[in-house]
């Protein structure tokens, strides 16, 4: 392994008691191409990674999205290692993560933290959320992962470039994970260890917002990759609604009540869920030409070459 080719990328934010000791960990592996991208720190981060011999770019935007977008842009190096700066991920398992990259067997690897993590390095509420994300996107893409989330990553730089990177916070490694479903490219996971934040640093990220943020991510990139899953989430809500209500007309219906705005809201909430899985069925349709097309086309071209 050539280690001058792989790029340590490490997007931070007020990263000052950890962003040091990481620094020093990839070089004692071997590592000095070291890029950190600093969300405009308030601790000093910046000027420690610069002190410990690493190429600092201030990011321009926010949000931790953001930072990665405009590093990859700036990026030369043909393999990167991606890595986040609080202290939770350890240097010696880089090998492991580029390992499949630099032999060609694959275009993505995720650093898979749930195999292995280390007292404390969880909470009960977040690893229950990881667990059902995680569940929400193997149903929505029909590809099980077990760590879309993870913030250790190894890939090349051509594969990357070929994703259509938008999000700017935390919902970054997801949408990357996401796209490299979309753009078929080979991904792999890797057990690798997890640890608990450093006491003196401060986790940015919110449990519940970010969830949120992370399962809507998810859910509105299905509609271009499985549109059933998409209009039937819609038309199953829809549906449910409608029962609930038509349970109470014809509950009052027996006792002698006509509710005839509430029946006619019903069928509403009924015809419009049906349509939804109609429109799902339709869009599947229209998706798997599309598919065949773009393979049709791709087979025409190697065959030109």
């Amino acid at each position: 392994m050539n280690n001058a080719d792989v790029c340590i990328l490490i997007p931070t934010l007020n990263e000052a008691t950890t962003i040091g000791e990481l620094i020093k960990d990839f070089k004692n592996e071997g590592f000095s191409n070291i890029l950190v991208i600093d969300g405009n720190s308030r601790d000093g981060t910046a000027q420690i990674a610069e002190a410990e011999g690493a190429r600092v770019v201030l990011q321009t935007g926010k949000g931790k999205g953001q930072a990665v977008i405009q590093a990859l842009e700036v990026i030369e190096s043909p393999y990167v290692l991606m890595v986040d700066g609080d202290g939770t991920y350890l240097a010696r398992e880089a090998p492991s993560l580029l390992g499949p990259i630099l032999e060609g067997k694959v275009d993505h690897v995720i650093g898979n933290r749930l195999e292995n993590y280390s007292p404390g390095a969880f909470t009960k509420f977040n690893l229950v959320g990881n667990r059902l994300i995680n569940m929400f996107f193997d149903l929505a893409y029909g590809v099980q992962l077990k760590d879309i989330l993870s913030g250790y990553r190894a890939f090349t730089l051509e594969s990357v470039r070929e994703l259509e990177l938008n999000k700017t916070g935390f919902e970054i490694e997801t949408e990357i994970s996401v796209e490299c479903i979309l753009k078929k490219q080979r991904v792999e996971e890797i057990p690798i260890t997890y640890l608990p934040r450093s006491e003196k640093g401060v986790t940015k990220l919110n449990p519940v917002k970010d969830g949120l943020r992370i399962g809507s991510t998810i859910y509105r990139l299905a509609k271009v990759h499985n549109p059933m899953f998409y209009f039937g989430i819609i038309g199953f809500f829809f549906i449910v609604a409608g029962l609930f209500t038509g349970t109470f007309v014809v509950f009052q219906w027996v006792q002698g009540i006509t509710r005839i705005p509430l029946s006619i809201l019903t069928t509403l909430f009924i015809i419009f869920g049906l349509q939804m899985f109609i429109f799902g069925m339709i869009s599947d349709l229209i998706v798997t030409l599309h598919r065949q097309t773009v393979s049709l086309i791709l087979e025409l071209n190697k065959q030109r070459k």
